[in-house]
């Protein structure tokens, strides 16, 4: 009996899912790699794909099956943030702020998108950009103003006196 490829799909994701949540990532990624003709057709199977080499710390191997998983569901938050997070670590910030500002306009009202978007302007020294994220993100959840002061990438702006004032008055770490 012959399995469609949906069938295969379904076999190939749900096996890479229960691996990365016992934290096996190479098995995920073994398992994937496998079937990489019919997971490259699928935005989860690609997404789970990036995800493993996120896990192992490959963040430019996971930039083409994140790309790819965008590709087919561009509107995808999940994906954009992963794929803003490799692009930072790979010393591409401009390919971060590119991929997540999009995710801004989907769910407005995410504070960490936000969030992250205030990091990645911080880290390219665009004040402006930064304060105008981190003034959203902070409105949309306060919580987010405990995690500011042990944020390096925000380290650029700690003078800053309209950073002061929005995080509460500590200038440093």
């Amino acid at each position: 009996m012959r399995i469609s490829l949906r069938e295969q799909i379904f076999r190939v994701r749900h096996e890479a899912e229960g691996y990365l949540e016992l934290g096996m990532a190479p098995h995920a990624l073994h398992a994937l790699r496998r079937r990489k003709q019919i997971v490259w057709q699928d935005a989860r199977g690609c997404y789970l794909l990036g995800e493993c080499w996120r896990e192992l710390r490959c963040y430019q191997e996971a930039l083409p099956p994140l790309r790819r998983s965008l590709e087919l569901i561009p509107d995808d938050i999940h994906v954009r943030m992963a794929l803003a997070w490799c692009y930072k670590r790979v010393g591409q910030l401009q390919g971060a702020i590119d991929s997540l500002e999009p995710a801004v306009d989907v769910e407005p009202g995410s504070a960490i998108l936000h969030y992250n978007l205030a990091c990645y302007w911080s880290l390219a020294q665009d004040r402006r950009q930064a304060l105008h994220y981190l003034a959203n993100a902070l409105s949309i959840d306060g919580n987010f103003r405990d995690f500011v002061h042990d944020e390096p990438d925000f380290d650029l702006l700690r003078s800053d006196p309209v950073f002061r004032t929005m995080t509460g008055g500590k200038a440093e770490r």
